[in-house]
């Protein structure tokens, strides 16, 4: 995977949903792209259509109009199954609401997604405790959600979706739910997600401490991406060999 390729790109994404007898234009033909080993952050206030936006982008929601090409695939041209697959073995998701399993440990939680992709019981194991001691969660493998503070849970979840080695990374809204030096804490990791191991990482977010972490800074009111900025150069694209996750 080499650094400052175009990971995604969208044209003319259009989506409306219907209220009652009228009809919400929530995007209005949005062009997006994004590159490998940046922290793209979509920024704007509550039903700007940031998260219809990444639902769009990774395959969730299909839009009315528009395309998407990811990973050099239009997804929205893809079957259903083939859609579940992609997005099984290429792309990660975290969201605010952790969506943590409430029986299983923070092991068992990244695990169960690495046998779904077809790693041995053995592999999956070793796997995800690289996973959970890259964030920090070493000490802490075998406790339940109901054991573990909002930002160990966050973690978790972000332990689930690195151990894949996603070359996409869909956060939306990863740190509402928690207090400043753990949101800190969460966007530090996704910024090693794409500097380390090269993931496009696009992040949906309205809390304006995490600008700073951005490689990249979109602006979206009303549909429509209003401003659209680099906070650094995307870095001379080079081929480099994905990493494996180890522990830090």
């Amino acid at each position: 995977m080499s650094k400052s390729e175009r990971a995604i790109a969208a044209n003319g994404l259009f989506k409306r949903f219907k209220t009652g007898r009228t009809h919400i234009e929530v995007l209005k033909r949005v062009d997006f792209d994004a590159l490998h080993g940046d922290v793209t952050m979509v920024m704007g206030p509550s039903g700007s259509g940031k998260s219809t936006l990444v639902a769009a982008l990774s395959g969730l929601l299909k839009p009315d109009e528009g395309q998407v090409t990811s990973l050099s695939q239009e997804i929205w041209k893809l079957s259903a199954g083939k859609r579940d697959r992609f997005r099984l073995d290429h792309c990660g998701f975290i969201f605010q609401g952790f969506n943590l399993f409430p029986a299983l440990t923070a092991l068992q939680q990244v695990e169960i997604i690495l046998k779904y992709q077809g790693y041995s019981k053995t592999e999956a194991r070793r796997k995800a405790a690289d996973a959970l001691t890259e964030v920090g969660l070493e000490m802490r493998m075998n406790q339940r959600p109901s054991e573990l503070s909002g930002g160990e849970k966050q973690r978790v979840a972000i332990a689930r979706a690195l151990a894949k080695d996603p070359r996409l990374l869909f956060a939306d809204e990863p740190t509402s739910a928690l207090d400043g030096e753990n949101g800190q804490v969460v966007i530090k990791l996704l910024q090693r997600a794409a500097k380390q191991h090269g993931a496009a990482v696009i992040c949906v977010t309205h809390d304006p401490r995490l600008e700073i972490y951005a490689d990249r800074i979109i602006h979206l009111e009303d549909g429509r991406i209003l401003d659209d900025r680099r906070t650094r150069p995307a870095e001379p694209a080079k081929s480099t060999p994905q990493p494996e996750l180890v522990g830090a």
